[in-house]
């Protein structure tokens, strides 16, 4: 019962860092030491799955798709994004700069201890960590599309999201910001529980997650240390996303009788190092740096025992 209701606070942790455009899941569940289970259970619904659901044989079903953890990881995550979605819409339009802060800490120290977890530092794998620091560096500068409530986008916005939150280092969310739909999905849709919209993310989600799993699976299990660069890589460019002095660019625009705002891109600047609100951000950088610290001691010693 105490591994079920841990994998539950990880599973928070998890759905805590999607909701926040620029931290992934993915890497709460690397720091946390779930990330292979949870890849590995993914990719469990296969042909053998199915043949034993139709020979009623539920008990080894459940086993065989390590539902328990599943359940419990699932339950952590939809909980966390259910009940932060609404808290974070709120202290994003009163305190965006310390929100900002304190995720950027958080990312800033998964760099460090998600780069320990490298076996080997080969060419390949300082290469592999160059171009995943790229990649996400590059896509803070990428200009989102334009907001799109269709079925079948919204399926697409599903599975790349999904795709994306169990990437360490890829968010999600920033994912969905660049395909225009984030706030109609995480901000109207999930606060507001508009079954319209949810459904047809969530069955894209679930396709995109099916497939995704095994082809991580594969590549984590042939060529670990490069995987976990190519992952770091990821983290650290993604830092370029989450800097917290920046003003947001806002584009508004007409739809229907509707006038409606969209997130285009940032305005980066240096903290102005007299003001106090400088200095509660920073502290709550290191209060970020010091969660994760303390996430990954708890971590290991729950895989010790």
């Amino acid at each position: 019962m105490t591994g079920f209701i841990i994998n539950i606070l990880k599973g928070a942790l998890m759905g805590a860092a999607n909701v926040i455009p620029g931290v992934s899941g993915g890497t709460m569940a690397l720091l946390t030491g779930i990330f292979e289970r949870l890849i590995n259970a993914i990719k469990s619904f296969d042909l053998e799955a199915l043949r034993l659901i139709g020979k009623f044989r539920i008990r080894e079903f459940l086993q065989h798709i390590d539902a328990a953890f599943l359940a419990a990881v699932g339950i952590g995550v939809l909980g966390s994004i259910l009940t932060l979605a609404r808290v974070l819409e709120i202290l994003f339009e009163t305190h965006a700069l310390h929100v900002w802060s304190f995720f950027f800490g958080l990312i800033l120290a998964s760099v460090y201890f998600v780069g320990k977890k490298i076996g080997k530092r080969t060419p390949s794998v300082i290469l592999l960590f160059i171009l995943g620091t790229a990649v996400a560096a590059g896509l803070a500068f990428m200009k989102p599309a334009e907001e799109n409530a269709s079925i079948l986008y919204l399926i697409l916005c599903g599975a790349i999201a999904m795709c994306s939150m169990i990437l360490p280092g890829l968010s999600g969310s920033y994912v969905l910001l660049l395909m225009g739909n984030y706030q109609l999905v995480m901000i109207h849709a999930v606060s507001g529980l508009k079954l319209s919209i949810l459904i047809p993310v969530g069955i894209g989600a679930a396709a995109g997650l099916a497939a995704f799993a095994r082809l991580l699976s594969w590549i984590f299990a042939k060529f670990h240390d490069q995987t976990i660069a190519l992952l770091t890589g990821f983290i650290f460019g993604s830092l370029s996303i989450l800097w917290p002095w920046k003003d947001t660019i806002i584009q508004t625009f007409e739809k229907g009788d509707e006038l409606k705002e969209k997130v285009i891109g940032y305005t980066y600047s240096l903290p102005d190092m007299a003001s106090m609100e400088t200095w509660i951000a920073i502290g709550l950088i290191f209060a970020g740096i010091a969660v994760i610290a303390l996430t990954e001691s708890m971590a290991g010693k729950l895989n010790a025992d």
